[in-house]
C-alpha cells in the first residue's frame, strides 16, 4: 500500500462520524456495514477488530481535535513489534499486531507518517457543526473546510448573512 494510499485510508476512518441532520451518525456502528468498510480497507471484519478499529478512530478523532494528548494512542499500541525486511531499497520496518488490530494499528501508524511528512495538514473541519477531517494537500496550506461545495459554502453564507444583517438601515 502506498503513502497516499494510507493517507486516504486514514481519512476514510476519521470521517466515519459525520453529522447528517443534526444528528452525529456512526457508520461503524452497524455491524454489516463495519464488517464491509473492514473489509474493503484490508481486513477482516471481525467484531474484535471492529472494537480495535473505533478505539482508534475515537482516539484519533481526539488527538487530532487537540481533546486528547498524542500520549493517549500508546496503549492502541501496546504489545506491537516490528520486523526488518531487507529489499532492493533498503531496509524497512513491518509491524506484527495481533491479526485484530492490524487495521486499527494501520491507521495510528498513518497518522504518525503523516505528521512527520505533512505537519498540520491533517485538521478538523473548520466548520463546528461539522465532524468530518481534511488532509490539505494544496501547496498554500490553507484548507479549512472538508468540502468547499458543502461546509465551506455553508460557512461563507452563513458570514455573508452575518454582516450584511449586521448593516445599519437607512
Amino acid at each position: 500500500m502506498s503513502d497516499r494510499e494510507r493517507q486516504d485510508a486514514l481519512l476514510e476512518l476519521l470521517n466515519t462520524t459525520p453529522v447528517a441532520d443534526g444528528t452525529v451518525l456512526d457508520h461503524l456502528a452497524d455491524p454489516e456495514a463495519a464488517r464491509s468498510w473492514q473489509r474493503a480497507h484490508g481486513g477482516d471484519g471481525s467484531a474484535a477488530e471492529r472494537r480495535h478499529l473505533v478505539r482508534a478512530r475515537d482516539t484519533l478523532q481526539d488527538v487530532i481535535r487537540g481533546e486528547r494528548p498524542a500520549a493517549a494512542l500508546a496503549p492502541l499500541l501496546a504489545d506491537v513489534t516490528s520486523r526488518p525486511r531487507v529489499s532492493d531499497e533498503g531496509v524497512t520496518w513491518e509491524p506484527t499486531p495481533p491479526a485484530d488490530r492490524r487495521t486499527a494499528v494501520e491507521a495510528v501508524l498513518a497518522w504518525g507518517a503523516l505528521r512527520q511528512a505533512m505537519p498540520g495538514r491533517l485538521r478538523p473541519c473548520a466548520n463546528p457543526e461539522c465532524r468530518l477531517f481534511l488532509l490539505d494537500r494544496s501547496k498554500t496550506n490553507r484548507a479549512r473546510w472538508c468540502s468547499m461545495a458543502a461546509c465551506g459554502n455553508r460557512m461563507k453564507a452563513r458570514r455573508h448573512y452575518e454582516r450584511t444583517r449586521r448593516t445599519p438601515a437607512d
